[in-house]
């Protein structure tokens, strides 16, 4: 064994150095908490997916009653009734306003003499239902988006206060959480319909009236976890005060959890106001929203689904994209979740 050790090239034992200022050099670049939580959902396709699915529909909210020649509110009786048709996609068999009239398939703009193209049809009052859809759209998003600011300021305000003071302020404001939450959303509907005029604000404020509350209980619980722990204390010790401390050490370390409690509060305001306007609760005619269509759609289900078609749809990609995004943020924004 010493024999073989000593035929051993000296080459085979050379000091390995090491330049002291490299020892602790980190490999990776280094990322702050938004550009770890974007890599990391960049890897989810289906959030990834949704995200420019919602970005097209809030575009086309906009864009679309611009981009249809025909006005959302004009009335044309002669025009009632057509079913969809697209120039150049009627001669691939669909689309084509072929529609039943007494058993037989025919091309209803011809027998109406219309040389005019309706892209998604038109309803029993010959409006058009391309520019209608996407109007309705746009208020329906308008009504979530602003019922879940709403909802986002006062929960964030009503559980961070509630969270941080504890003891009797807690207490108190706990109580008045639990006699609302006991009080069934569509009775507060109700009401705020038999004291304001049906529309817009009566909804927003209805939906906004209970809508908090799920917000403040997930903050209050994060303030209770974050409250007592040594950089909060610290914090304390050098002087700071309670807004200060609340403003910026709480709140930045809960708001992953509000920005994913918000993108899932979205897709509940937008079926909710869907369900108002389709039970005749909500908004009502002339004025369209993805309810009021779905109304309007469901009642000639037999004879022209297109109308009911349109607007279930658009309600269910955005239900669905909402709730893929949720999940995708939840997961980026969650530590338990970093590979």
């Amino acid at each position: 064994m010493t024999q073989n050790l000593d035929k051993l090239p000296t080459e085979s034992f050379k000091r390995i150095t090491i330049d002291s200022s490299q020892a602790e050099k980190i490999s990776k670049p280094s990322l702050s908490f938004w550009q770890d939580a974007w890599l990391r959902i960049r890897k989810n396709k289906a959030a990834i997916v949704s995200m420019v699915l919602l970005v097209l529909i809030i575009v086309m909210a906009f864009l679309g009653p611009v981009l249809s020649p025909h006005d959302a509110e004009k009335q044309t009786i002669t025009h009632a009734n057509l079913p969809p048709k697209v120039q150049g996609i009627e001669k691939l068999g669909f689309m084509d306003g072929v529609g039943v009239v007494g058993g037989k398939e025919m091309d209803l703009y011809e027998r109406k003499k219309v040389d005019e193209y309706y892209w998604f049809g038109t309803d029993g009052l010959g409006r058009d239902m391309f520019s209608r859809l996407w109007e309705g759209t746009q208020i329906s998003l308008f009504i979530a988006f602003v019922a879940a600011f709403i909802d986002l300021v006062v929960g964030v305000i009503y559980g961070g206060i509630s969270g941080y003071y504890g003891g009797r302020v807690d207490d108190a404001m706990q109580r008045v959480v639990e006699i609302l939450i006991g009080i069934p959303n569509l009775i507060v509907v109700i009401l705020m319909i038999l004291v304001m005029k049906p529309g817009i604000t009566a909804i927003i404020i209805a939906i906004t009236l209970t809508g908090w509350i799920g917000m403040s209980r997930i903050v209050r619980g994060q303030i209770l976890k974050f409250k007592n722990q040594e950089f909060v204390l610290a914090s304390r010790t050098l002087g700071a005060s309670n807004n200060r401390i609340i403003a910026k050490h709480l709140i930045p370390n809960i708001l992953g959890v509000i920005i994913i409690n918000t993108m899932f509060t979205i897709p509940g305001a937008i079926f909710f106001e869907a369900f108002l306007s389709f039970i005749g609760l909500g908004l009502q005619p002339p004025a369209a929203s993805l309810g009021t269509l779905i109304n309007d759609g469901f009642r000639l289900l037999e004879f022209q689904p297109y109308i009911l078609l349109y607007p279930s749809l658009v309600l269910s990609l955005l239900m669905v994209a909402f709730n893929l995004l949720g999940d995708g943020l939840r997961d980026a924004f969650d530590p338990k979740m970093k590979d």
